[in-house]
């Protein structure tokens, strides 16, 4: 299957770039030169009979009697609700009569725009912007007398009829809302410079972290992750929590909220996609900055460095972080109901947690002239994480007057690095927005865990002394296939192959202390090699619709066969295959109202979740031998449909609302769940078949032994909605946002029937408050509610922020101040699990109130007069469940 992926999106890539070429003839350089006329403004043309020549006219005699004289236009461009610069907008210069385009320019970071030397004439000028409405003035004329004219501050107003960004208000549009996305401005808020990315995403709306660093959205676990629009190798492993610690919050430019991804994404994320996008400049000249943030919980140091000269751009971003060990504490009650009585575990764990790793990336894109150019960037990451823990515990059965007391001291040193490499060769068209881009990705990621587990107690049996390594590796090729081709202004087909490849390995071992020589054996039982194999194939075709002068349609479908295959060392255990095939439709409607930024969206998406390493893993990472967790190998992925309503529009005095309802229908959804073995020689048939399926990888099982796996458990179904506001009083502006879900799931769990409903929120509000100039505070609150599954609830989580920042040396430099935290040292997370047969309640806490000072310096000049350029691979291998939740948690 891999030659066939590789030869057809070879062969398909190289006809269409091929029928695509222009007709051979030297490319045009459309650079305008000094002293030359824009094309079509040629003063010596010839004109047809009739005709003036371009740039000529009335104003002929003007330039025989003043042939020297040229004259200049310039003006601002600013936003007409938040009275903010327009940067980036295009403003085109016009012959009045011949209506030929003579010059165009591109705004600067102020919004202000010039055309230095323009011959003495009458003109037009045209303004556009994504987002905006297309703007011009008429008749402009320069002559000898006034050969100078300033449009002074020329005021943008929202479009009305374009699908694309509607800023939902503030400072630098902090929110953004698009028809396919919302998009959150990381680097507008002060108090990211401080923390990882899980930091940066509890300020986002829609989506909640909890203290693991668990993500879900609108109460859903099963999101994807992509960096700048690209997978990383970072979450493939599926611990997602990690992972966004080894991103710092201050290298974080934006984040985009996807919650039905149109055809041209991958099918899986039945909750959504999580685009994190990083800092970097796209602007001619060379630039750098050096950024350091330092406190109680947080270290990190980042350098960037950018450089770009005419066709030729290079950058480089770098940095480490480092978390001090940080206190933890645990409880852990479990009650199993037998026959003849309960029976008790109970345990109190107190430990040190620290984080380090060093992040990278060094990037180049080259344009050959104005129609071919390429992409390419190297990131390497790396995540390391030591703990030590110490556990008094207490197992007591009164009924038989059974009673053990132990203490069990753990440690567990784990090691991650990784790399992402992209490629794209982009061909462009003379017709505007068509497009051809040919991908390739190569990302790996190598693991070690080592895990030691020593234990005494007042009976020989609790005598343990253990070690545990797992070494894994996961590499993923991807080649992709875009093409983009505009019918008509109102019409544009986005298509599309791809193809990604899977290798992951699992190699873990265990070893026991032999008490008579002292040295450790391995056991062959629980020690394997785990190879699994995913390949997915997949096409799609989106069209991109413009009805009339109010509504708008994306429509498309997707198609992508999936085959995987797993095997063992060990060949007694038995080696096992799927393949599946789906057809993954979406739509989203749009449609704009009378008042300018009001809209109504409503969509529909059919997504898909593949189970991640984490699900299928066989591993049984060594930390409590009577609380284990395992993957269960063969899982099938889950199947949603999810339909959504959304309004957003701008209130009078610059406020704005963005509210929406979804529901969300999934089957074969994939929950953690967990059976308590209450008489191992004697196993409920119900349990037998969960228990036969891992039992090769357990080891001897005790009585009490408490096994949490993964199973397509039945089906759920998610009502919710989600409101987000922003107003601006004066010099303060307030920003909040809450969802709103009610979770109901159904399975069977042990051969039991079982069910379970609840409410899941979150919420947060955020402070702006503008000083003076170069002087802001912020103050940023989280909440987020219990989660449901259907066995239980799990994890709510409370979290305070505030912090001051103040720009120096003229805004080159900022210095600033951040708290986290501040009133409560811990924070706490419970849990709750039931069923017929036990109850268990838990809580973890750790230490999370920090103080931090942070600094961040630019040097070097950039000219912003050049407009960006596209340069994000288009390769999003957003198809993996990650996170180990389910859709309830």
């Amino acid at each position: 299957m891999k030659k066939s992926i590789f030869t057809l999106l070879f062969i398909v890539g190289a006809t269409l770039s091929y029928a695509q070429q222009p007709a051979a003839k030297p490319a045009q350089d459309t650079t305008k030169k000094p002293n030359q006329s824009w094309p079509g403004a040629n003063p010596n043309a010839t004109a047809p009979q009739g005709k003036m020549p371009p740039g000529t006219g009335p104003a002929g005699a003007w330039q025989n009697q003043s042939a020297g004289i040229t004259g200049r236009i310039s003006g601002i461009l600013l936003d007409s609700s938040s009275r903010q610069p327009v940067e980036f907008a295009t403003v085109v210069l016009i012959n009045a009569q011949t209506q030929k385009q003579i010059d165009g320019v591109v705004t600067d970071e102020k919004g202000s725009f010039k055309f230095p030397e323009v011959t003495l004439g009458k003109y037009d000028l045209v303004f556009s912007f994504i987002g905006y409405r297309n703007k011009s003035i008429k008749g402009i004329t320069l002559t000898p007398q006034k050969p100078d004219y300033n449009a002074g501050n020329f005021m943008l107003a929202a479009e009305s009829v374009n699908l694309a960004t509607v800023e939902v208000v503030g400072q630098q549009a902090v929110m953004e809302n698009k028809i396919d996305k919302f998009v959150y401005n990381a680097d507008k808020d002060i108090t990211t410079s401080v923390g990882d990315a899980s930091d940066v995403l509890q300020r986002v709306p829609l989506l909640a972290v909890d203290g693991d660093g668990s993500l879900s959205l609108r109460g859903s676990s099963n999101v994807q992750i992509l960096i700048n629009g690209k997978p990383s190798a970072l979450f493939s492993g599926g611990n997602v929590g990690d992972a966004l610690k080894s991103i710092p919050a201050d290298q974080i430019k934006s984040v985009e909220v996807i919650t039905n991804p149109s055809a041209k994404y991958d099918g899986e994320g039945s909750a959504g996609i999580i685009n994190i996008i990083t800092k970097k400049k796209s602007a001619e000249g060379f630039t750098g900055t050096i950024s350091a943030s330092g406190g109680t919980r947080s270290n990190n140091a980042n350098l960037s460095l950018n450089y770009q000269r005419g066709r030729f751009g290079l950058n480089f971003t770098g940095g480490s972080f480092y978390t001090p060990p940080r206190p933890s504490n645990s409880t852990f009650l479990r009650e199993d109901f037998l026959s003849t009585g309960t029976r008790t575990l109970e345990q109190e764990t107190n430990g040190n947690s620290s984080y380090y790793g060093p992040r990278g990336t060094l990037g180049m894109n080259y344009e050959f002239n104005a129609y071919n150019s390429i992409n390419s960037s190297l990131t390497f990451n790396g995540f390391g994480q030591i703990q030590d823990n110490t556990t008094d515990a207490l197992f007591l059965d009164p009924a038989t007057g059974f009673r053990q007391e132990y203490t069990r001291v753990s440690d567990a040193n784990s090691l991650r690095g990784g790399f992402d490499w992209n490629s794209d060769y982009r061909r462009t068209f003379k017709t505007p927005e068509q497009e051809l881009v040919f991908s390739f990705q190569l990302t790996g990621q190598n693991s070690f865990t080592k895990n030691s587990l020593s234990q005494s107690g007042n009976d020989a049996s609790l005598l343990r002394d253990e070690k545990n390594d797992n070494r894994g590796i996961n590499l993923e090729s991807t080649l992709q296939l875009d093409y983009a081709h505009p019918f008509s202004k109102k019409v544009k087909l986005e298509t599309g192959l791809k193809g990604v490849m899977r290798d992951i390995d699992s190699d873990f071992s265990y070893s026991a202390l032999d008490q008579s020589s002292q040295q450790y054996v391995k056991d062959l039982q629980r020690s394997d090699l785990f190879l699994y194999d995913q390949n997915v194939l997949a096409a799609y075709a989106s069209f991109n619709i413009k009805l009339g002068e109010k509504w708008g349609i994306i429509a498309g479908t997707r198609y992508e066969r999936t085959d995987i295959a797993g095997n063992y060392r060990n060949e007694e255990r038995v080696p096992f295959s799927s393949d599946y095939d789906n057809f993954l439709p979406s739509v989203i409607l749009n449609y704009n109202l009378k008042k300018p930024g009001s809209s109504v969206k409503l969509s529909y998406a059919n997504r898909i979740q593949r189970p991640s390493l984490r699900f299928v893993n066989p591993y049984i990472e060594l930390t409590d031998p009577r609380d284990i967790t395992v993957g269960t190998p063969l899982l099938f992925p889950e199947q949603t449909d999810q339909l959504e309503l959304n309004y957003n529009t701008f209130l009078k005095g610059g406020a704005v609302i963005n509210a929406g309802i979804f529901t969300r229908f999934t089957n074969a959804i994939i929950e953690p769940f967990t059976i308590v073995i209450n008489d191992a020689d004697n196993i409920p048939a119900e349990q037998a078949a969960l228990i036969n399926s891992i039992k090769p990888f357990l080891g001897q099982i005790d009585d009490g032994i408490s096994i949490t796996t993964y199973q397509n458990i039945g089906k759920s179904t998610t009502i919710g909605f989600n409101v987000f506001s922003s107003v601006t009083i004066k010099k303060v502006q307030l920003r909040g946002g809450a969802t709103v879900s009610h979770y109901t799931g159904e399975g069977i769990l042990g051969g039991e029937r079982v069910s379970n409903s609840g409410v899941v929120w979150n919420g947060n509000l955020n402070v702006n408050w503008t000083l003076s100039k170069t002087l802001r505070f912020e103050a940023n609150g989280f909440y987020l509610s219990p989660r449901v599954g259907i066995q239980g609830v799990r994890s709510a989580y409370t979290r305070s922020t505030f912090g001051i920042r103040k720009e120096i040396w003229k805004k080159k430099g900022s210095i600033g101040i951040v708290a986290i935290q501040p009133f409560k040292r811990d924070v706490t997370f419970p849990t709750r699990l039931e069923s017929a047969s036990f109850r268990q309640t838990s809580s973890y806490s750790f230490a999370q109130r920090s103080y931090g000072l942070s600094f961040s310096y630019r040097f070097g000049k950039l000219d912003f007069n050049k407009p960006p350029k596209t340069r994000n691979s288009k390769i999003k291998n957003d198809d993996l469940k990650d996170g180990g939740e389910s859709s309830g948690f």
